[in-house]
């Protein structure tokens, strides 16, 4: 984001420094935590994302609580490391049976400066991507550990109308993101229902319903067959140290390459040369074969090599297996749908063993019973499977878009609010130029007398004491 131009904005709207419309809360001098059994105590997973309330907090025992946050009903918290902060975790905790609570040290708590800010217009003005993009680009740390320092914030730039206008952006922003939040909570629900209803499908697909009329025509009969029956099983190979960068050769696919919609995603497909894919003797897959996950988070999860798959060939890593199937006994592409359904991934699973961590051993097929009718019933199973599914398919895509759309709609609207377009101004509006003034002179008093402090002990105040002494005088004027 770059500097906000003044021409931009409204004639009574003003440019200022986050610090000079906000402050962060600390804890006061003397509060002693022991004073109560317990504390209000709010980790990082407690905190939404995007979420204007909440009431989400734990009990802690004073005498456990070693480090922490303080802040006061009403702070803003605002995730301050990564990915937290990039991901928009922020809320505002206004109950609390105590005068205050304690937070992960991985807040900033933040209030709004009484009579020259509105707390709900800081609040809905840190979600804006292009603030967000510019503080993440300041955050200063380790890979994975990077912080937001309070400094950065402090010198953010942020547009300020007079304080009435403020209060009826935030009128308008709460009507309009309620009924936005209205009509994303129904498409999300739509989504669940088309996921029920894909497993209504495959359930009915693998009890005969789908295809009973054709079974009737053609008197086929079924029966149970054991997976290892009609199977074989290869595992994959980890791929030799220092091929992972290169940026062509033979795909490798690992767990994260496999979709949920049993397909492929290579985004971010690793490759190994053509020299080492040759000298492997298992872990190569080819068209019709069935790629099932072994551990991990994503253990079961199933894919299928299809006449979609972009590559001749490709190579799995050492967390895949593949299945795969006999034709004479059975379509590979019915087993892999019986396999993706909820009855074949509760068979799968069965075989789970470990930890989190855990997974699949080999000897999963022997868990796993499949319904075999005869070769044309399989067929007409996998016609009428994809036939109702590629509509859900559609229903699908419709559906991410409009969820696409909606967040689209609420960064526009934000960014209207915070150039002036959402509300109309009115010309009787106090005008931000003046309660900046206001500001200016409660802070004189107390910058006077730390300056007179200074001269008395004769000392040069520190390069951080400076900052802050002249960070609350400079205020960026547009006339």
């Amino acid at each position: 984001m770059s500097k906000i131009n003044p021409m931009d904005l409204p004639l009574n709207w003003r440019i200022v420094r986050f610090e000079e419309v906000a402050t962060f809360t600390k804890k006061p001098k003397g509060l002693r935590y022991s004073e109560y059994n317990e504390v209000p105590f709010v980790p990082m997973n407690l905190i939404p994302i995007a979420t204007l309330f909440s009431k989400e907090f734990i009990r802690k025992p004073s005498n456990t609580l070693s480090s922490g946050t303080y802040f006061e009903p009403g702070d803003i918290l605002l995730a301050k490391i990564t990915p937290s902060f990039e991901n928009g975790k922020q809320c505002i905790i206004q109950e609390l049976p105590t005068p205050f609570g304690i937070a992960t040290t991985e807040v900033i708590p933040i209030r709004e400066v009484e009579g020259v800010s509105d707390k709900f217009y800081l609040f809905f003005y840190l979600l804006l991507p292009d603030v967000r993009a510019l503080l993440t680009a300041k955050m200063k740390g380790t890979t994975g550990r990077l912080r937001l320092g309070a400094e950065v914030l402090a010198d953010l730039e942020i547009p300020l109308p007079p304080l009435a206008e403020q209060h009826r952006i935030v009128v308008k922003l709460e009507v309009l993101f309620t009924q936005l939040d209205a009509a994303v909570d129904s498409l999300k629900k739509a989504q669940v229902q088309l996921h029920r209803y894909r497993q209504s499908i495959l359930k009915a697909a693998f009890e005969g319903e789908l295809t009973k009329e054709w079974r009737d025509a053609y008197s086929d009969s079924w029966k149970s067959m054991n997976l290892n029956e009609f199977i074989t099983l290869e595992s994959g190979s980890r791929p030799k140290g220092g091929v992972r960068g290169i940026l062509e050769g033979i795909p490798s696919l690992g767990g994260e390459h496999l979709n949920a919609d049993g397909g492929f995603n290579f985004k971010k497909i690793k490759y190994i040369p053509e020299a080492y894919f040759e000298s492997l003797n298992k872990g190569i897959i080819y068209p019709n074969d069935i790629i099932v996950v072994k551990d991990g988070a994503t253990t079961g999860k199933t894919s299928f090599v299809d006449s979609h798959f972009p590559h001749k060939y490709a190579a799995i890593n050492e967390h895949l297996f593949i299945v795969r199937v006999d034709p004479k006994v059975a379509f590979p592409k019915y087993v892999f749908y019986y396999l993706f359904s909820s009855k074949g991934q509760q068979q799968i699973l069965s075989d789970f063993r470990g930890a989190t961590v855990g997974g699949i051993s080999r000897n999963f097929p022997l868990k796993v019973t499949v319904p075999i009718p005869s070769l044309p019933e399989q067929e007409q199973i996998v016609f009428e499977l994809e036939r109702h599914l590629s509509v859900a398919d559609e229903i699908e895509t419709t559906l991410d878009a409009e969820l696409k759309r909606a967040e689209r709609l609420r960064q526009s609207i934000l960014k209207q609010a915070f150039s002036g377009k959402l509300v109309p101004q009115d010309p009787n509006d106090e005008q931000a130029s003046v309660l900046l003034e206001k500001i200016r002179k409660k802070k004189e008093p107390q910058q006077h007398k730390q300056k007179k402090k200074t001269t008395k002990v004769k000392t040069t105040p520190s390069a951080k004491q400076l900052s802050l002494d002249l960070g609350f005088q400079t205020v960026k004027l547009d006339e």
